[in-house]
């Protein structure tokens, strides 16, 4: 019989979740270069050389991938002939490995889980509990998958009851589009098809730990129905055209990975949940000989990629914008921001309303007028950092904030990640203002652009806290210009269009 110790369990889960942090799998890593090397739009090309870049600095300075760390998913197969020694169950001890890893003081980790999702939403400030999926079978080891799943691909989940007859492509090109861009493509669709409702999503989410091996299936061929839809899929999403960011481009997934279990007659349960730009996975196996110890992967993994600013780019001073300034804005073209901007998610927007509506007063410090606002949530700083990695948050969930916040507090400009829906793009025609897209997934390099940082407001939120920023040459796209104009309509239209595999289709 094998003896697994608790402190084995625990470092080994505290480890695999630093290690996945800052680490790609390189499998992802050589797909995303070969998608760069290939992707021939400007716009897509240039969102994946800064993935790229940040993914390499991030496996150097053993900093976060993205400043969503993610909610921790464990799968856990427990061979019947192992004992944990130990006075604790299962999932309290994986749980005091997530806490370990979230706290660790090198290289500290957002935490993002919130207690009481229907009520208070607390934050439980040390990223617990994890969702942990667990096991037994056979055997004396035990085969654990570790994830980290950002909450903006988290949120594009989907499942759909289908009728036996249905066609599974079908469902699965019609609704991809309605996804958006919120979950950072390019990244991987895991598919799970069959079962029950919640067994179609576990195949789903578990399909996600595989390596991406999609090309060498193109090269051998399928030898199966699930390996048939798997290329199929693949290739009429990326006919699709939405590309990189959404911006339109030739790589929307980098793989489709599909698992399948025996359903009831009258059913087709089908899943779908994608995998973002900072897909983090490992799999290890603990034997009784101690903990894990994951290999580094070599630097030359990563390709040498060097990202400038086109000679078109503007540069812009927030501290002296003015509307006309903003008006002249094309979209699509590139930004270098400098300056003073402030930031602010959900939680912060939804004080902000309570606020005015009350009548009340914003507090000292959260002055809009004429400013930019960041969709941010920042990783704390280590060691000498101004902030820690400070990528953009899905932009569509505050589109219901946008009237509001553009008509009361003369908010000039918003900086976020992926599309604008039509209430938001609506407002800011309506009154003149701008939406800068900002690459998710590139969070490390993002904050390099970050000289200062306070929080100014609603501290107790943690991350979600208001920060004022003062930003040089912060790279960001004009996404939605004054006149409504949105590059995530236009490009993905144009490189749809491009490609051909697919009629055009309106989103």
């Amino acid at each position: 019989m094998t003896v697994i110790t608790k402190e084995d369990l625990v470092q080994s889960i505290q480890d695999a979740l630093q290690y996945i942090s800052y680490y790609h799998p390189v499998d992802f890593i050589q797909a995303m270069n070969a998608a760069y090397e290939r992707e021939e739009s400007s716009a897509a090309k240039d969102a994946m050389a800064q993935i790229l870049i940040n993914s390499r600095m991030c496996a150097e300075g053993n900093r976060p991938i993205c400043q969503d760390t993610g909610i921790v998913n464990v799968f856990i197969s427990v061979g019947m002939n192992v004992r944990f020694e130990t006075d604790q169950s299962l999932e309290d001890m994986i749980n005091e490995g997530v806490r370990r890893a979230y706290l660790l003081p090198d290289n500290v980790l957002r935490a993002s889980v919130l207690a009481d999702p229907a009520g208070k939403r607390i934050n439980t400030k040390d990223n617990t509990p994890a969702v942990i999926h667990t096991e037994l079978v056979p055997g004396d080891t035990v085969d654990i998958h570790v994830a980290a799943k950002g909450g903006g691909s988290e949120a594009k989940s989907k499942l759909a009851m289908l009728n036996p007859a249905d066609s599974i492509v079908d469902w699965v090109i019609k609704t991809v589009p309605t996804m958006g861009a919120g979950w950072c493509p390019p990244g991987m669709l895991g598919i799970g098809i069959g079962g029950t409702a919640e067994k179609a999503m576990l195949l789903a989410k578990r399909s996600l730990m595989d390596p991406i091996d999609i090309y060498d299936l193109q090269a051998r061929g399928p030898s199966s129905r699930v390996e048939e839809l798997r290329l199929e899929i693949f290739e009429k999403v990326n006919g699709l055209g939405i590309g990189a960011q959404g911006l339109g481009g030739l790589t929307t997934v980098l793989d489709v990975k599909i698992l399948d279990y025996p359903t009831h007659a009258a059913n087709l349960p089908v899943a779908m949940i994608p995998n973002c730009a900072a897909t983090r996975h490992v799999h290890f196996v603990l034997d009784g000989s101690g903990s894990v110890d994951l290999k580094p992967p070599q630097l030359e993994d990563w390709p040498k990629i060097t990202w400038e600013a086109g000679p078109n780019s503007r540069r812009v001073n927030l501290d002296d914008i003015t509307r006309e300034d903003v008006a002249s804005w094309q979209p699509g073209e590139t930004l270098l921001l400098s300056g003073k901007m402030l930031t602010g998610r959900d939680a912060a927007h939804k004080r902000i309303r309570d606020l005015l509506e009350r009548g009340e007063s914003l507090p000292e410090g959260v002055d809009l007028a004429g400013r930019f606002i960041y969709y941010v949530g920042p990783v704390d700083p280590v060691r000498e950092e101004v902030v820690g990695p400070a990528g953009p948050t899905t932009a569509t969930r505050m589109d219901g904030f946008t009237e509001m916040m553009l008509a009361q507090t003369g908010l000039l400009g918003m900086i976020g990640k992926a599309e604008r829906g039509p209430v938001a793009i609506d407002a800011i025609k309506k009154h003149r203002a701008v939406y800068l897209m900002a690459v998710g997934g590139a969070a490390f390099l993002v904050s390099k652009a970050i000289r200062k940082s306070r929080i100014v407001a609603f501290e107790d939120l943690g991350m979600e806290a208001i920060h004022e920023f003062e930003v040089e040459d912060m790279p960001v796209t004009v996404a939605v210009d004054s006149n409504g104009e949105s590059v995530h309509i236009t490009g993905p239209k144009l490189w749809r269009s491009k490609i051909g595999l697919l009629p055009v289709l309106e989103i």
